[in-house]
């Protein structure tokens, strides 16, 4: 399978599907109004998410985007990220793998910049 086809990204709010493979929540807090049976999760990997103070600067602002995608590629090469992304790495390698978010805006989300780095051969 191409490495393209082994890592997406949808919002933990739809439906889980069969194609969606490995299921992990990549936000560092958990989305209002999801039951964890709801979510359908394999994985929450908290780990991987941007600080917080990150996350509130950024406050999906799409004219911040260029400048949260740049901050939180420095925060994912950080020992504190490392292993977490490595882990999520190693998954996509044997299976798909699905990064979930609350956000609403998947393309200018951390997931997005996350999937690209994850992407990255």
């Amino acid at each position: 399978m191409a490495a393209a086809r082994r890592v997406a990204m949808r919002r933990v709010y739809e439906e889980a599907r069969r194609e969606d493979g490995c299921r992990v929540l990549v936000d560092r807090v958990w989305p209002r109004g999801v039951s964890k049976e709801a979510a359908g999760l394999d994985e929450w990997c908290k780990d991987v998410a941007p600080s917080t103070a990150l996350r509130k600067w950024y406050g999906h602002d799409p004219d911040k985007f260029e400048e949260f995608r740049r901050r939180y590629r420095a925060e994912l090469a950080d020992e504190d990220h490392a292993e977490a992304v490595g882990h999520l790495r190693d998954v996509a390698r044997r299976r798909q793998v699905t990064l979930l978010t609350a956000t609403r805006e998947c393309d200018i989300s951390a997931a997005a910049v996350l999937r690209d780095e994850l992407l990255k051969k």
